[in-house]
């Protein structure tokens, strides 16, 4: 019975601690895994936009079940109440959680009150795939918008998340941006908020 007092047993493998173990999945694997998921939803579909609405609605599960994750490991079944704390929290602790660093930026829109843009200069998903010419526009960055607007929906924030490609000028390769749309009821109840306290 060597280390029977050191040993905690946890009964759901959700309570066990995020800190525990090495947390990394292989880049490689992760890049097979994510090229056979573009392949398959390829053969599926007859249009570049049908394409990245997949990939989008693949990533919507993945980031309903991170949140559900998160919540209940870190914040003891908690989740974020105000929209500002939301979106922090997607693009530091969300990001973080799946691609090893916090998001590059987040900003407010400038031309429109209910927009906001997590950009990146060089997305995972993005990383290793090289669009052929008669695939134009095609951007792997919307699953990781499925992601985000997995997350938002499920915190109570429902919003249209898409992802775009950025030119940067001295770059061979764009930056993506997750355009965060917020569906009008959020900013309502958030201007509420912020009168109510003000």
């Amino acid at each position: 019975m060597i280390g029977v007092g050191k040993i905690k047993q946890y009964s759901n493998v959700l309570d066990k601690p995020l800190s525990k173990g090495k947390q990394e999945v292989s880049l490689s694997a992760f890049a097979f895994l994510f090229s056979e998921l573009v392949q398959y939803n390829q053969t599926q579909v007859d249009n570049i936009a049908e394409l990245e609405r997949r990939l989008e609605d693949a990533g919507y599960a993945v980031g309903a079940r991170v949140l559900e994750l998160l919540c209940h490991r870190d914040k003891g079944n908690r989740r974020e109440t105000r929209l500002l704390g939301i979106l922090s929290f997607v693009h530091s602790t969300v990001w973080k959680v799946l691609f090893g660093k916090v998001a590059d930026s987040l900003e407010k829109g400038t031309e429109h009150e209910d927009e906001y843009m997590i950009s990146e200069k060089e997305l995972l998903v993005n990383r290793f795939i090289s669009i052929p010419k008669d695939m134009g526009t095609f951007n792997c960055g919307a699953f990781v918008a499925g992601i985000v607007r997995g997350v938002l929906d499920s915190a109570g924030f429902p919003a249209v998340v898409t992802a775009h490609f950025v030119p940067v000028e001295g770059q061979q390769r764009p930056r993506t941006t997750i355009l965060i749309k917020f569906a009008e009821e959020v900013l309502t109840s958030f201007s509420l908020i912020v009168t109510l306290f003000l």
